[in-house]
């Protein structure tokens, strides 16, 4: 994945798509899988809400 697909650029201000880890800090992308969030450097998960 390339990095520039992890931000959105809404006018003149950048936003982050995907969060950044909570026990690695900023910095950290966490990947997306469709139902969860996972960082790659820690393994700490976030499941999506079904609602």
């Amino acid at each position: 994945m390339k990095k520039c697909e992890l931000y959105e650029v809404d006018g003149d201000k950048i936003k982050r798509k995907n969060p950044f880890c909570v026990r690695c800090s900023s910095g950290v992308f966490m990947a997306d899988h469709g139902d969860r969030y996972s960082c790659g450097k820690c393994g700490y998960t976030e499941w999506k809400n079904k609602g």
